[in-house]
């Protein structure tokens, strides 16, 4: 039997990518999974929830849809994201804005929404799903920068004044990941570049290596990268 049997499990930005591919390897264990996203696609294996990871109301009424339908909640995947890539000066005011609040503040809704479950589960996993772009900083991504930076500090700080209360939190940093995401607005890449990068399984490979180590065993961080 898998050790995650039985589990509940919270995902945003759930509907495709990293989010889809991390659903369906924990409903491939026995976890029932809320699936979280704008569209609320179920995608077969879970309980489609339309969410907008920046709205405070919608992210807690969506993690009490989970909890009423499935009685519990252990695991908390924050997922959501969104990416701009530009010189500083030349960021679209617009997409400033929404990478704070999806990235960073969808992240700190998520977790708030998410953790006084995780607290009473007792055996609680917060993953982060952050970036290289947060361990480091990178031309062209300096707003995106620093949301993921806000993520892993966030996790980090967390990780810290949950432990004692059984409750575990890690970031997920991958680089290069094949989805739509590495496409996005301003890179200036074409589709050819994606054979060369991870798949969404390849992380989706990682969370689950994080929430099935024992309990007594604890990763702060995960960095990854394509060759």
């Amino acid at each position: 039997m898998s050790p995650l049997e039985g589990k509940v499990a919270f995902v945003t930005g759930a509907s495709r990518g990293i989010g889809a591919a991390v659903s369906r390897a924990l409903a491939a264990q026995g976890v029932r999974v809320g699936l979280a996203s704008r569209r609320g696609d179920d995608l077969g294996i879970g309980l489609g929830l339309r969410c907008d990871a920046r709205d405070r109301g919608q992210v807690q009424a969506a993690v009490a849809r989970t909890v009423d339908e499935f009685g519990r909640l252990d695991i908390c995947v924050a997922n959501a994201g969104v990416g701009s890539y530009h010189p500083f000066l030349e960021t679209p005011v617009e997409h400033v804005e929404e990478m704070i609040e999806l990235n960073l503040l969808g992240t700190i809704w998520t977790i708030r929404a998410c953790l006084p479950h995780l607290l009473e589960s007792g055996e609680g996993d917060v993953v982060t799903l952050a970036s290289e772009a947060g361990r480091r900083g990178l031309p062209g991504e300096a707003v995106y920068c620093a949301s993921k930076f806000g993520q892993v500090g966030l996790t980090r700080a967390l990780d810290h004044e949950t432990r004692e209360h059984g409750v575990r939190c890690t970031n997920v940093c991958p680089g290069g990941v094949a989805t739509d995401f590495a496409l996005a607005e301003g890179y200036g890449r074409q589709p050819d570049v994606l054979p060369g990068m991870m798949t969404p399984e390849d992380v989706a490979e990682v969370v689950m290596f994080v929430i099935t180590r024992p309990r007594n065993h604890r990763i702060l961080e995960t960095a990854f990268r394509p060759m």
